[in-house]
């Protein structure tokens, strides 16, 4: 029971490029999650809002804590968006990442919009019972 739950869940994370129903959210989140696969550590620090930036400084500090905070982000098999909420300026996308090792993880990150972009205001690890099996 337990290899038919996993197959089912590794067919659902199979994800192609970004997909043009993708939210403008999603894409900001699915071009960080390619800025950090490609080591492009500058890049990925653009997503982030200005308080995270503040919090961190520059783009290598926030790489790092990434890096070891995050390492399912920083270096992912397959990612899958599942329930988002939003509003006109803020957005919670949950994001279900299964890792080099073949771990799921469920992410939730929390997005403002800023003069027309969307930025990256925080990620926070969500359980489920999906997790537990």
């Amino acid at each position: 029971m337990k290899n038919l739950i996993i197959a089912i869940f590794s067919f659902m994370l199979i994800t192609g490029p970004a997909s043009s129903n993708e939210t403008d959210y999603q894409k900001v989140i699915r071009s960080q999650i390619e800025a950090f696969s490609k080591d492009d550590m500058e890049t990925a620090f653009q997503f982030a809002s200005p308080s995270i930036k503040s919090i961190f400084g520059n783009y290598m500090r926030f790489g790092s804590m990434v890096r070891q905070g995050y390492p399912m982000v920083f270096r992912q098999k397959n990612l899958t968006f599942k329930e988002t909420k939003s509003n006109n300026s803020v957005a919670f996308q949950n994001v279900l990442i299964e890792d080099l090792s073949g771990d799921l993880h469920l992410l939730r990150y929390r997005l403002i919009l800023l003069k027309g972009n969307w930025k990256i205001a925080g990620v926070e690890f969500l359980r489920t019972e999906i997790m537990a099996i």
